[in-house]
């Protein structure tokens, strides 16, 4: 009955944008544990005071939404098999194992004396960046919170910054002509210049924590039949960036390279760090935490405080096929939060 929840909700497909059904489950949860939240939208909210005036506010933060399943699950993603010792299915590992977590995490300190403030917010739309997730709750958690911990599969290492996401679609324009006589323009020949020239651009600024920026073409798309010149080909940049460039900088830095056209999707998506010297990253060293730099982005991005990226599970899972979570990963989990938090609590205490 200990992980009831997490496996009821892997069982309710909670894609982006749909997350309606799953958070209503975990609301009734909520509710027969007799604690008051709020709703917003598919983001729930939970708050704890500790009645100190001016008194610092942690935010702790994971998502209820999945990416859709991979076609290669050897079974039903939303009926996985039963291990007691596992949750299989599609968002156990990301993030469904770190929301679980974070929530008993809250309910423990529920009626614990803290020396700052409590909050959790489980949000909608972090898989697709969307902008009623955490982003619609932007001016309320820089009005409210000081610092956070971002839940996401770290195998429970502090990630201390993460690359930010610029998605770039490119379209190659040609002209049309007949395959078998020598006319019109391959838009594709064109698409495989400019590829080329993407993943050889010397981008001049290196990272001293993130290294250098990750550009890689994920996607490509041309042709209507076999002996026709295809006069559009479509391919799309996946571009991990860094602090040393803005997602602005960074199209316009390509666009000057190449022929095709380069449309970006979001130009907000910015990386995140840790400042240096932040009580977070005292914390992480006195609680013994490993510390990294993620890969990946989250909901971090979207936030304007302090914070680092911890969570459960193993990153290496998300978004594949077959997806679990050890229900030890989860325990150590809830384990290590608590020491984190209580880490946090005494420096604070001490006036650090």
């Amino acid at each position: 009955m200990r992980y009831k929840l997490l496996r009821d909700m892997v069982a309710i497909p909670s894609f982006s944008r749909q997350e309606g059904e799953v958070a209503d489950l975990v609301c009734s949860w909520i509710e027969e544990k007799g604690v008051q939240y709020k709703r917003m939208g598919n983001n729930i909210l939970l708050h704890k005071g500790c009645g100190k005036d001016g008194a610092p506010s942690l935010l702790l933060n994971s998502h209820i939404d999945t990416v859709k399943p991979s076609p290669k699950y050897t079974f039903d993603p939303f009926t996985p098999p039963y291990h007691p010792e596992r949750i299989d299915g599609l968002g156990s590992n990301d993030a469904g194992g770190s929301a679980f977590a974070l929530l008993h995490t809250f309910l423990h300190y529920l009626n614990k004396e803290l020396p700052f403030n409590l909050g959790l917010i489980l949000s909608a739309e972090e898989e697709c960046s969307g902008e009623n997730g955490i982003a619609s709750l932007s001016s309320y958690i820089s009005d409210n919170y000081d610092f956070a911990i971002i839940g996401e599969p770290t195998c429970m290492r502090a990630a201390i910054g993460e690359r930010g996401l610029l998605v770039l679609d490119g379209t190659a324009h040609g002209v049309t002509g007949h395959a078998a006589r020598n006319e019109g323009v391959n838009a594709i020949d064109i698409a495989i210049k400019d590829i080329t020239r993407l993943q050889n651009f010397h981008f001049g600024k290196i990272s001293p924590s993130m290294g250098k920026i990750k550009l890689t073409v994920t996607q490509i798309n041309a042709g209507t039949q076999h002996n026709v010149i295809p006069d559009t080909c479509t391919f799309v940049a996946d571009i991990r960036t860094t602090e040393q460039y803005t997602p602005t900088e960074i199209w316009e830095m390509l666009q000057a390279e190449v022929e095709s056209t380069l449309t970006p999707r979001r130009l907000t998506n910015q990386s995140s760090a840790t400042p240096q010297g932040h009580i977070l990253l005292e914390a992480v060293a006195q609680s013994g935490i490993e510390s990294f730099i993620s890969p990946t982005t989250s909901d971090w991005m979207k936030i304007d405080i302090p914070a680092i990226k911890m969570g459960p599970g193993d990153s290496a899972r998300s978004h594949q096929a077959d997806e679990y979570i050890l229900c030890s990963e989860i325990e150590n989990g809830i384990e290590t939060y608590i020491k984190f938090i209580d880490t946090l609590g005494q420096l604070i205490h001490n006036g650090k």
